[in-house]
């Protein structure tokens, strides 16, 4: 038997880091998928990549390229790595910096760290090390154990990329640059296998991949690959282990910070711009640090101080930096880049809904937007998305500011809102914009509009309130808040839809959430160790006609 073959042979034998492969488990361990159901693919969003590239190599290695868009479903971004594919343009730079990443990690800088053993020659193959170095960086990578098929073609490449280099690194470089362009790592990858019943739900590599995405934004650890690997996660308590283990970890605060970035749609930043003649104020540094202002804000209120995540909508606690206190009007004369910060009752500030962050991106480049505010407050706070308005409106009463009898926004809206075409979004909308008209495009205070007082009074419905503090009290008691905020925690981590989530999804961890105060760390938990997290769909009928719905 050859050298190769040996080494292939013996593949589940080699310890790896804090994982050791057994040959007796091997059978059960090893994906088959020609005889698997794939129940769903979730291309990794670039916050993911990055993460995982850094969890698996090292925070120094440089992440370089450019990244497929993404786009909103149900009002998330997770959402939409479901349905996304690569274009020949992406695949392109995800080959790029595959290669990239790959030569970082072979260099004579890294390769004592991150090369696992040593050839017989730095010029010649050395097809043990070889396959060492790929099956610990391929399970990694792939998030499961790679067959002996996809091990022998990669060490094949390497093979014959070090006897035209002459250079056994190099070889490792270019078979590792495959692991990292392959559909196996680009996408997450899950599998159904039958449960209970008719039921069908994931196995454990694909619950492994679920729990830490969810909780950690980046790929699972040796640890919870060797859970799934042992079959721990198939059962109650290993799943409730593991993940009482990830949210112990600090890295609990990095995985919560791309959910709330997801749900308060942080990457609105990048579209958002504003008229420099009129806000000299506005620059990238700003809404940079009004991003990092609201992550600072949720992470402490929810998970530090372990709070009713209820009091998003009333706090005026948050955190400041220099560039910040320009726009709040505060004086900065703390001692750190970022500090606590507790805006007084006469700021009118009430929650994440007054923070730059919110105010500035749901506004116009030169005006507010009671419109765009409300719209976004309805979509992203009570899971109640507002249709896009009809190609043919008018809106040049809103926009005209020379009307005498109509100076403020308010008015202009209350003559637009008459339209009946406009007026069921509006008498929805409006009113909650509107008590939000004492923040300008950039979320600066102010008291006129045009030289007029503003008036900040609203309704909805029967209830009146006045201002965003009265606003914040309403959304803080409105039960469709807290259920609107689990339901795009489910659709986050599942991939799902969020219009297709169904409360029974979730029925129970919603439960145990209202019970315990609303917290984020208890519906977390409920969440992510409930058998629904895991269910799946069953796999079609291939021998049953597909009926397709009308168009």
């Amino acid at each position: 038997m050859n050298t190769k073959a040996v080494a292939l042979a013996a593949i589940f034998g080699i310890g790896l880091t804090g994982v050791t492969f057994h040959a007796e488990a091997a059978p059960n361990n090893v994906i088959a998928p020609s005889k698997t159901e794939v129940a769903g693919l979730r291309r990794l969003t670039e916050s993911e990549y990055r993460n995982s590239i850094a969890d698996i190599f090292g925070s120094n290695i440089r992440v370089e390229g450019r990244f497929e868009p993404g786009r909103r479903v149900g009002g998330l971004l997770s959402a939409s790595s479901a349905i996304l594919s690569v274009t020949p343009a992406g695949f392109e730079a995800y080959s790029k910096m595959a290669d990239s990443i790959a030569a970082q990690v072979v260099d004579e800088k890294n390769r004592a760290k991150l090369v696992p053993c040593k050839p017989k020659s730095a010029s010649a193959p050395d097809d043990v090390c070889a396959i060492r170095f790929l099956t610990q960086y391929g399970f990694l990578l792939f998030r499961r154990p790679l067959t002996p098929e996809e091990i022998s073609r990669r060490v094949a490449l390497a093979d014959d990329m070090t006897k035209s280099s002459g250079s056994f690194y190099t070889g490792l470089r270019y078979s590792l640059a495959t692991l990292m362009s392959a559909p196996d790592f680009l996408f997450r990858t899950e599998i159904a296998v039958p449960g209970e019943g008719k039921n069908y739900t994931l196995e454990p590599y694909s619950r492994a991949s679920r729990l830490s995405y969810l909780i950690w934004n980046s790929t699972p650890d040796s640890q919870l690959l060797q859970a799934a690997q042992t079959g721990e996660l198939n059962t109650t308590a290993g799943v409730t282990k593991e993940v009482d283990r990830l949210m112990a970890s600090p890295r609990l605060k990095v995985g919560m910070r791309a959910f709330f970035s997801d749900l308060f749609q942080l990457d609105n930043f990048s579209n958002t711009t504003k008229d420099g003649v009129i806000y000299p104020e506005w620059s990238d540094q700003v809404a940079a640090s009004a991003q990092e202002e609201t992550l600072r804000t949720a992470i402490d209120l929810t998970l530090t101080s372990n709070g009713d995540i209820r009091d998003l909508m009333t706090t005026r606690n948050t955190f400041m930096d220099r560039t910040l206190a320009s726009i709040y009007d505060v004086q900065f004369n703390f001692k750190g880049d970022w500090e606590p910060y507790s805006f007084p009752e006469s700021a009118g500030r009430s929650g994440l809904l007054t923070q730059v962050s919110l105010l500035g991106m749901f506004s116009h480049p030169g005006r507010s937007s009671p419109t765009e505010r409300g719209v976004a407050i309805l979509d992203i706070l009570m899971c109640q998305p507002s249709p896009l308005p009809p190609p043919t409106v008018d809106l040049s009463a809103i926009d005209n500011n020379t009307d005498p009898n109509l100076k403020t926004v308010r008015q202009r809206l209350m003559a637009h809102a008459t339209n009946p075409t406009c007026a069921s979004c509006h008498r929805r909308t409006d009113p909650l914009g509107l008590s939000l008209e004492q923040f300008n495009s950039v979320g600066a205070r102010r008291d006129r509009d045009n030289g007029e007082l503003i008036d900040v009074s609203s309704a909805i419905g029967t209830e009146k309130f006045s201002g965003a503090v009265g606003l914040g009290k309403v959304l803080h008691n409105d039960p469709k808040f807290p259920a609107c905020f689990a339901r795009k925690l489910y659709s986050y981590g599942t991939g799902a839809n969020t219009d297709d989530v169904k409360p029974a999804m979730f029925s129970a961890a919603f439960k145990t959430f209202t019970d315990d105060g609303y917290r984020l760390r208890t519906l977390l938990r409920a969440m992510a160790t409930s058998p629904e997290f895991f269910s799946a769909p069953p796999p079609v009928d291939a021998a049953k006609p597909v009926t397709k719905a009308a168009n």
